[in-house]
């Protein structure tokens, strides 16, 4: 079974890496990677702490690229790969705009294509802008849908798909068995120098949507929590897009109990929020991360396309508005009870082994139908 594995952003690089390393220890599997090279730097330090060799790589990444640019990238350069390698499936993930384009060029070959991370929606098709849009795009083009939740199936289910759809859970907790430990040594150097035993925020705000005044909004609430509880400490690693860092460093930059730091890998991000004591957020991947370390998460978004943090009460959504991020942060952290049963929530995106779940099924739907 030849299995084509296709990913291009730090993020998809962390939920895919294990299902690589999964897919490679099976004798029955032939795994090739893709990579199409977008986020260069942070995905390298990914490949490199998975130990992941790409047999591909696109390099499309071009000053000033645009959605309609990356597109038309992966849609041309792709063919080359799929006529070299002949695929029996091509494994994408998530909503990026690689993956639908991945999907899309592998649909044009009438190659199978493996949808990891599907079913998420917010049923508001510009936000998050395109990944909404994105990922209901990959499901219509799919064979096999790797759903982590029953309310990612259901929503599929919704939308009629009805074939090939299995809940796996989800592939990045699978990847804490390789990030994690207590013995950690920091590769950033202000987190080597950091003390872990003052109470601390980890902090991450990029998202497309929330540029400008809701980034603005977030951190003036910042501000304001330092203020309110005299021990507080922030970790910001910050996005490199310059809008996000300007916006920090004005707003942020004087705040000596917030730490601004470039990008760190996953590693280093991984321990840094197992050593903190709460997450505020506009990530996905987090939302999901963190209440496996048993950290309550605080979303910095006015909808979520996971809805299973929650519920299962991991997580809650505070919205882009000052006041009641500040409210929502404030009250977890000044609540113990609150605290402890966010903290203590069974996560609900699985148990570790989504990547074991979905070799098997592969083989199982691809090796068998072969015979």
């Amino acid at each position: 079974m030849k299995v084509l594995v296709v990913f291009g952003t730090r993020p998809e690089a962390i939920k895919m890496c294990p299902l690589v390393l999964e897919l490679e220890d099976d004798p029955e599997v032939e795994c090739i990677v893709c990579t199409t090279g977008q986020h260069r730097q942070m995905l390298d330090q990914v490949l490199e702490i998975f130990h992941v060799m790409p047999e591909y790589d696109l390099n499309i990444m071009k000053p000033g690229q645009t959605l309609t640019t990356i597109t038309a990238s992966v849609l041309k350069s792709i063919e080359k790969v799929f006529a070299a390698v002949q695929p029996d499936v091509v494994l994408v993930h998530g909503d990026t705009t690689t993956s639908m384009s991945a999907a899309l060029a592998a649909f044009y070959q009438k190659i199978p294509v493996g949808h990891v991370e599907a079913g998420l929606r917010t049923y508001d098709r510009y936000s998050p802008f395109p990944e909404e849009m994105n990922r209901k795009i990959i499901s219509a083009l799919s064979t096999y849908h790797f759903a982590p939740t029953v309310k990612n199936e259901e929503a599929l289910l919704r939308e009629g798909v009805r074939e090939g759809v299995f809940v796996t859970g989800n592939t990045v907790i699978d990847s804490f068995k390789y990030t994690v430990s207590a013995d950690h040594v920091y590769k950033n150097p202000l987190l080597q120098a950091y003390d872990f035993s003052k109470p601390t925020v980890l902090l991450t705000a990029h998202r497309r949507e929330n540029l400008g005044e809701p980034l603005e909004n977030i951190c003036r609430a910042v501000n304001q929590l330092t203020e309110q509880f005299p021990d507080l400490h922030v970790i910001y690693p910050m996005h490199l897009n310059p809008l996000v860092q300007n916006t920090a460093r004005a707003a942020l930059g004087d705040n000596e109990r917030c730490l601004l730091i470039d990008p760190i890998d996953v590693c280093d991000m991984h321990n840094a929020m197992n050593e903190s004591v709460l997450v505020m957020t506009d990530s996905g991947g987090l939302q999901e991360e963190a209440p496996h370390l048993g950290k309550p998460v605080v979303v910095l978004r006015t909808e979520t396309e996971r809805p299973e943090a929650v519920e299962a009460g991991t997580a809650v959504v505070a919205g882009v508005d000052t006041e009641s991020i500040t409210s929502t942060v404030s009250s977890i952290l000044s609540d113990e009870s609150r605290y402890r049963a966010m903290s203590t929530a069974i996560n609900p995106y699985g148990d570790g082994h989504a990547s074991e779940r979905i070799c098997s099924i592969l083989k199982e739907q691809l090796c068998n139908k072969a015979q």
